[in-house]
């Protein structure tokens, strides 16, 4: 079975997952704000891995120290790193139940709460690949509610990416990890580049997509990751933030090292497609 899955051509990897605030749409954007020379590459918010994963393909050498708070998510990339093999094929089944009966199968397995390393990831992965929007969402008993979604044949297996994820996240200086992301004031070096992709400061009363895990990331979060940033800065490393342009955070960000700047952004999470587009998002920086 391994041998099969080699010989599908690996191109470079993109997420494997839709994620709430992806940035591969805003890539271009990031990369003008990167700095030209830095160390080890710190992302303690990874959710769907994008600007990892295009740092990768231009550095396949970089150091990268990345960590989400989502269990869940942190035992995909581990489960696609180490047994792609098997993640497949349990994939495979999904995708073939699902097309079978697309309704039914979908609310059968978001019921399920499997126990087994495999059966997790690959439960997680489907359930993202025919969810409405592909949204990650969990009430506060930590349980997967999104209906489904309106798709004529979503890729469900995608093997090639998965191949391409895979291959690169066996690289010795790849360190994935499930933790908060205070813990990478103990990591970070003078001249790294830390970049936090927290869920973003609601800018309205109907806007909050802060529910990533069972716990939301509140205002107090918010202060803690302010206070965390500016101890990088005063370790020498290099600091970038996306967020919202909330003047909650801007006023967070005030001190005169901090830089900030607004990009237009499209959103795909509004339920109401004319609302997707024109937000502003703002990038935060150090240097």
């Amino acid at each position: 079975m391994a041998q099969e899955y080699r010989q599908i051509t690996i191109s470079e990897p993109k997420p494997f997952v839709k994620w709430v605030g992806g940035k591969r749409q805003l890539m271009q954007e990031l990369e003008n704000n990167f700095p030209k020379q830095f160390g080890k590459y710190h992302e303690p918010f990874l959710g769907g891995g994008a600007v990892m994963f295009n740092l990768l393909s231009k550095k396949p050498k970089l150091s990268c120290n990345v960590s989400d708070f989502n269990s869940d998510l942190i035992l995909a990339y581990v489960t696609i790193r180490d047994k792609l093999g098997k993640l497949i094929e349990s994939l495979e089944n999904h995708s073939k139940n699902y097309h079978n009966d697309s309704a039914e199968y979908y609310y059968y397995v978001r019921k399920q709460e499997p126990k087994q390393q495999i059966e997790k990831v690959s439960r997680l992965i489907f359930l993202n690949r025919t969810c409405f929007n592909g949204l990650y969402r969990v009430n506060k008993k930590g349980q997967f509610n999104v209906p489904l979604g309106r798709y004529t044949n979503p890729n469900i297996v995608n093997k090639e990416n998965l191949m391409a994820v895979s291959k690169i996240l066996q690289s010795e200086k790849i360190k994935i990890s499930c933790r908060g992301f205070e813990a990478v004031l103990d990591d970070a070096k003078k001249g790294d580049l830390i970049y936090f992709d927290p869920p973003y400061q609601p800018i309205s009363s109907t806007a909050n997509f802060t529910s990533y895990t069972h716990r939301d990331f509140t205002e107090d979060d918010l202060e803690r990751l302010v206070t965390v940033a500016n101890n990088l800065n005063s370790k020498g490393c290099h600091v970038l933030l996306s967020n919202s342009n909330s003047k909650v955070v801007k006023d967070y960000f005030s001190e005169k090292h901090w830089k900030i700047s607004s990009i237009n952004a499209n959103r795909a999470i509004n339920s109401n497609s004319k609302k997707r587009t024109g937000h502003k998002e703002i990038i935060i920086k150090n240097y």
